[in-house]
């Protein structure tokens, strides 16, 4: 088992936080293994981990196994059917802040025996390495096919800013007011220094932006937003409060080429997922069927 779950998670480290042990451990039973079997199972660099021949022929008998454990498991699962243990819970800050924790709370009054362990964080992680049952994303597609996704509603973006901003700095009205303007940019995405809009003919043009602040938090964003620093593209969920009490206003809705997003739940795909994941996703699948933004 310790020797698969480092081949899957890529790394000694990760697969002892998914295992719940010390890296040493894990580093010593696969030393154990590969005396056992006298051949080197991994090749081991400062930088990376990759199979032998002989390792990859030694995973996948393992991965055989422990499917087939996995599937006895199932069969346990499916007879009793009660979520029970610990439900490991990523989303990003800003919509798990203000969104999450209801759900969380009928979860966890409808199954007593359940816990939940929530970490909260705007980069995207690893969901196997990091042992992640189940992460909320907001994206407007998901790309990786080795995860099961389950809708949980629509969202869009926005050019947004504080009045307070828009007093002094006035109101955009086209397209080229922006150049004018104090960008806030989301540093983890590139593409965040472009802004796309329709131009007077409604054809799609791309604005390139500067300001001189930037985050890699959605959190911050907002913040920085509220703050009066500049104008903002930010989810709709996230600033549905602060439009509503009139602390942001949106700008430029009629050119500005908002981009569709998803919120999904998502989890590792499996055969079946555990009782405790099923009775989750479909908690939120509950609460959102009429989006709180």
């Amino acid at each position: 088992m310790y020797f698969a779950r480092v081949v899957e998670a890529r790394s000694f480290t990760a697969a002892a936080a998914r295992l719940g042990v010390s890296k040493s451990v894990v580093s010593q039973r696969v030393s154990e293994l590969e005396e056992q079997f006298r051949v080197r199972l991994l090749n081991r660099t400062t930088r990376k981990l990759s199979l032998t021949p002989e390792g990859l022929a030694v995973y996948q008998q393992c991965a055989r196994l422990l499917a087939a454990a996995e599937d006895a498991l199932d069969v346990v699962d499916q007879a009793g059917d009660a979520p029970s243990g610990t439900l490991r819970l990523e989303g990003p800050t800003a919509f798990t802040e203000d969104y999450l924790l209801a759900p969380i709370a009928t979860y966890l009054s409808r199954f007593d025996n359940v816990r939940v362990e929530l970490v909260t964080r705007d980069r995207r992680s690893d969901l196997v390495a990091d042992g992640i049952d189940v992460a909320i994303r907001i994206s407007p597609d998901l790309a990786d096919s080795s995860l099961i996704a389950r809708k949980l509603g629509n969202d869009q973006s926005a050019i947004c800013a504080a009045p307070g901003y828009l007093e002094r700095k006035g109101v955009p009205r086209t397209p080229e007011d922006i150049l004018q303007h104090d960008c806030i940019l989301y540093s983890v995405l590139k593409v965040s220094h472009e802004w796309r809009l329709h131009d007077a003919e409604g054809q799609p043009i791309s604005v390139p932006v500067t300001g001189r602040f930037s985050a890699e938090s959605g959190v911050m964003l907002r913040r920085a937003a509220l703050a009066g620093l500049g104008l903002c593209v930010m989810p709709r969920s996230m600033i549905a409060s602060d439009l509503a009490a009139g602390r942001l206003r949106t700008v430029l809705d009629d050119v500005f080429a908002s981009i569709d997003l998803g919120v999904y739940a998502i989890y590792p795909a499996a055969r079946r997922p555990s009782a405790k994941v099923r009775a989750f996703v479909d908690v939120l699948v509950e609460h959102f069927s009429q989006p709180r933004w």
